[in-house]
C-alpha cells in the first residue's frame, strides 16, 4: 500500500478511528488493531510475504526470551548466530542470490570458462531489508544486554511490522519504540495536528518534488548520450533531489502518521543538502541506517580504536556494506566506496567532526565558506549519485564522459519540456527547508497555517498525479 494512493487515504482514517475511539480504553486491544492493521497494510502489496515478517518475527521474539535464560556464554553467541543467520540468510536468498549467481557466471567467463550458475525467478519482498534490521536490532541488544527481552508477544510483533515505518524506515531501535507498546497512549491535539502537517510536508516533497523531477532524470538518464553537458548537470541534479524529496518525504509521513498513534519515531534526515562536507552530510542523510552500521558494524570491527589502518579498513567496510544494503548490484557498491573515498581524507586530518552546528547559525544567510563548502559538498554527493542511478557500471561512466565534453546549450527533452523547467520546484524546496533548517520539518512554528495553505494549493497546482511512482527505497 503507497502513501500517496487512494487505498492509503482511506485505510489511516479508519485505523485512526478505530484505535482512538474503539480500543483507546484498552491498550491490549490498541496493541492488536495495529499489529492486524500493519499486517493489512504489508499484505496488500503481496499477502504471501507475511509468512516472512512473522517468521522473522517469532525467531526474534523466542530468541529474546532464550538469551535471558541462559548466562552461558557460548550459548548466548549460538543464538546470536542463530539470528543472524536465519535474518540474513532470508535477506541474502531474497536480495543476493541473483547477484551472486551472474557474478560468479561472468567471473568465469573472464577467465575463458564456459560456467553457467542458473539464476531463480525471485521476488523481492519490499522492505525487507528495513524490517530485517529492526528485528536484528533487537536480538543484538538483548544479548548485549542493553534491553530487556520482551515476554509479550503481541508489543513486539507489533514493534517489529508497525506499519508507518514498515517498508521504509526510518529503521527503529527497539530501545526507542519497543517501550513505546508498553505505555498507554494518551491522544494530544497538537501532536496530531503536527503528526498531519509533517505528512503534507511529506507529500509534497513526494508528489510535487521527487515525482516531477523523476520525469525529467529518467529522461536524460535514458537519453544522455544526445543530450549537452548542461542537460546532463541538470539530470544529475533533478536525480539528487527526486531521491531526496522520495526517500525523506516517505520518512516525514511515516513519522507523522506514528505521531497520529502517539509514537515518536527518530529523525531519519535533518536538511542533508545544507551539509559543509561529506562527514556532516552522513550525520543528516537516513540517519537511521547511519547509526545502525556505526553501532553494529563500525565500533564491533573496532571503530576508531586502534591503528590508522585498521580506522581506514572499517571505515571502507562500513561504506561498502551500506552501498550493498542499497541493492544487489555493482552500482551500489561502487557508489558506497566511492563516498569511502569522499570521507577519507576528512577522517585522516580528523575533520570529520568539525560541522556540528547548523549552517548559518546566528544569521540568515550562510557565509562565503559555508556556501562554497555547501556547494562543494552537494557537487560531490551528486556525482555519486550517479552510480546509484545508472543501470550499470559503464553506464555511470559514458553519463559522466558525456557529461564532461564541455557542450553547450540546454535541451528539449522527449517529454517535450526544456531540461531547465522543473529547477523553480527544487528552489521552492529550498527556501522552505532553509527557514526551517533547525526545526524537525517546515510545517512547525512561523506561519504555520499560511505555510499549509501554500503546500496545500502546490499539491493540487503542481502534483504529479499522471505518472505518480512507488517510492525509491521500496526496492531496497
Amino acid at each position: 500500500m503507497l502513501f500517496n494512493s487512494i487505498d492509503f487515504a482511506l485505510f489511516l482514517p479508519i485505523v485512526f478511528v478505530l484505535y482512538w475511539f474503539v480500543t483507546q480504553k484498552n491498550l491490549k486491544l490498541q496493541n492488536i488493531l495495529l499489529l492486524v492493521a500493519s499486517y493489512v497494510f504489508y499484505g496488500w502489496w503481496d499477502w504471501r510475504f507475511l509468512s516472512l515478517i512473522i517468521f522473522s518475527s517469532t525467531v526474534d521474539y523466542l530468541i529474546g526470551i532464550q538469551l535471558s535464560k541462559t548466562t552461558k556464554s557460548n550459548n548466548r553467541k549460538w543464538l546470536l548466530f542463530t539470528s543472524l543467520f536465519i535474518n540474513l540468510g532470508f535477506l541474502g536468498f531474497f536480495k543476493y542470490f541473483n547477484f551472486f549467481a551472474q557474478s560468479f557466471t561472468d567471473a568465469f567467463t573472464l577467465l575463458g570458462q564456459d560456467f553457467e550458475l542458473s539464476r531463480l525467478n525471485i521476488i523481492l519482498p519490499v522492505g525487507i531489508s528495513f524490517y530485517t534490521f529492526q528485528t536484528l536490532s533487537y536480538t543484538i541488544d538483548v544479548y548485549r544486554k542493553k534491553i530487556e527481552p520482551t515476554k509479550n508477544p503481541i508489543a513486539f510483533f507489533a514493534f517489529v511490522s508497525f506499519f508507518p515505518q514498515l517498508v521504509a524506515g526510518p529503521i527503529e531501535r527497539a530501545t526507542n519504540l519497543l517501550p513505546q507498546f508498553y505505555k498507554k497512549r494518551i491522544f494530544k491535539s497538537n501532536q496530531a495536528i503536527d503528526g498531519l502537517q509533517q505528512i503534507l510536508w511529506g507529500l509534497f516533497k513526494k508528489i510535487v518534488i521527487a515525482d516531477n523531477c523523476a520525469q525529467y532524470a529518467n529522461d536524460i538518464f535514458s537519453n544522455y548520450d544526445v543530450y549537452s553537458s548542461p542537460t546532463l548537470i541538470m539530470g544529475v541534479i533533478y536525480f539528487s533531489f527526486q531521491i531526496y524529496g522520495d526517500f525523506s518525504g516517505y520518512s516525514d509521513i511515516a513519522i507523522g502518521t506514528s505521531k497520529l498513534f502517539g509514537f515518536k519515531l527518530m529523525t531519519n534526515f535533518r536538511y542533508p543538502y545544507f551539509s559543509r562536507d561529506i562527514a556532516e552530510f552522513w550525520r543528516r542523510w537516513h540517519i537511521s541506517l547511519s547509526t545502525w552500521f556505526r553501532d553494529y558494524l563500525y565500533i564491533p570491527l573496532g571503530g576508531s580504536r586502534g591503528s590508522k589502518w585498521n580506522v581506514l579498513r572499517n571505515t571502507i567496510i562500513v561504506f561498502v556494506v551500506s552501498g550493498f544494503w542499497h541493492g544487489a548490484n555493482w552500482t551500489f557498491i561502487a557508489w558506497g566506496a566511492l563516498n569511502a573515498i569522499y570521507f577519507i581524507p576528512l577522517l585522516l586530518a580528523k575533520k570529520n567532526r568539525v560541522h556540528l552546528d547548523n549552517i548559518a547559525e546566528n544569521s540568515i544567510l550562510p557565509s562565503l565558506k559555508e556556501t562554497l563548502g555547501m556547494l562543494w559538498t552537494f557537487t560531490l554527493i551528486a556525482l555519486a549519485w550517479v552510480f546509484f542511478r545508472a543501470e550499470t557500471i559503464s553506464h555511470a561512466f559514458d553519463y559522466l564522459v558525456h557529461l564532461f565534453n564541455f557542450s553547450v546549450g540546454f535541451d528539449r527533452l522527449e517529454i517535450k519540456r526544456y531540461a531547465f523547467e522543473i529547477l523553480p520546484l527544487i528552489l521552492i524546496l529550498f527556501g522552505f527547508e532553509w527557514f526551517s533548517r533547525k526545526d524537525e520539518h517546515p510545517m512547525q512554528k512561523k506561519y504555520v497555517w499560511l505555510k499549509t495553505f501554500v503546500i496545500i494549493f502546490m499539491l493540487l497546482l503542481l502534483g504529479n498525479y499522471s505518472n505518480m511512482q512507488e517510492f525509491i527505497y521500496f526496492q531496497f
